[in-house]
């Protein structure tokens, strides 16, 4: 039985494709390249060719919103099948696509099918944005109508943890992405920035080695952990030695595997810069049955882990937003 609501986000979240595409989460391409050569994020069969023409050429990329057009070309044909759509995206202070989204809901607005659409500004990017599209998943599979998905989601986001270090602040700072973590330009010494996805990137804290960033992140499991975020997820970009050791250490920490492993892709990419791992978590209860269905379980510290970061290994529990 096809569900009421659809879910519909932009591709700034990087799930795992298959796990994206076995929630029904619709997406609407953001574009990354250089000078002419803009590219469908969607349609990119992998990142390695773009991270590393990154980290060599002096020009930066661009990335673009889509446009009205991108967001109805999805909408129209969900609306036309009987389906009212939540739309979820990107942080509306990094990233035009929230306020293009709210446009091309205007223009259906105008044919008086406004009341079939909620667009959400997630508030947050990457594995945040993930999270905040299982919970949705999971409340529209439950059959709820469209507020009471959009309420889920804003549930969900109070709840939210979410957490990233990165190399180096040169990219933030090229691509016009830094937000208040400017303030850290001026000091002399290297630094690792520890940041976090809000409405824009937030400056945490600052360490002075990529060992200190790692224990930090491992430190804020901890604490996810005990504020009752059980449900957690990794991701990286071009680290992924790091990248399973942060899951092995999640799971001494959680007894159980994370909601998803993934690359964060090339339009966030571009203003983190290769070198970034990110964590992310959320109560399980507020994605129940969101990724791989079936009855619900907490994390239990007995749980068997199985081994290795390549499957994006789903929770299996939860209760109903």
């Amino acid at each position: 039985m096809t569900q009421p609501v659809a879910v519909v986000t932009d591709t700034t979240h990087y799930l795992p494709r298959a796990l994206a595409d076995m929630q029904e989460i619709h997406q609407v391409s953001l574009y990354v390249g250089w000078e002419d050569e803009l590219e469908r994020e969607l349609e990119m069969s992998g990142f390695e060719r773009f991270y590393e023409r990154l980290r060599t050429d002096p020009e930066m990329p661009t990335t673009s919103q889509p446009s009205i057009g991108d967001f109805l070309a999805v909408w129209e044909p969900l609306i036309e099948a009987g389906r009212d759509i939540v739309s979820i995206h990107l942080a509306s202070g990094l990233s035009g696509t929230y306020e293009a989204a709210r446009q091309a809901r205007g223009v259906l607005a105008e044919r008086g099918l406004g009341d079939r659409i909620e667009v959400i500004d997630g508030e947050t990017g990457a594995g945040g944005l993930g999270c905040l599209l299982l919970a949705a998943a999971a409340s529209a599979r439950s059959g709820v109508e469209l507020k009471e998905v959009a309420a889920c989601v804003h549930e969900a986001r109070q709840v939210l943890k979410i957490r990233f270090c990165i190399d180096t602040l040169e990219y933030l700072q090229r691509g016009g992405r830094i937000g208040r973590a400017q303030a850290w330009l001026g000091i002399t010494m290297k630094i690792k920035p520890i940041l976090s996805f809000e409405r824009e990137i937030t400056p945490v804290a600052r360490v002075r080695t990529a060992g200190r960033a790692f224990e930090h992140l491992v430190g804020y499991m901890r604490e996810m952990r005990r504020d009752g975020a059980d449900g957690w997820a990794v991701q990286h970009i071009r680290a992924p030695d790091q990248a399973e050791r942060l899951v092995e250490r999640g799971r001494e920490i959680y007894g159980c595997e994370p909601l998803f492993v993934s690359e964060v892709g090339p339009v966030i990419g571009t203003y983190i810069g290769p070198g970034g791992l990110l964590i992310a978590g959320i109560p399980r209860a507020a994605v129940a049955e969101g990724a791989r269905g079936g009855p619900s379980r907490p994390c239990r510290r007995h749980d068997r882990p199985r081994s290795g970061v390549s499957q994006p290994r789903a929770f299996q529990g939860g209760r109903r937003c």
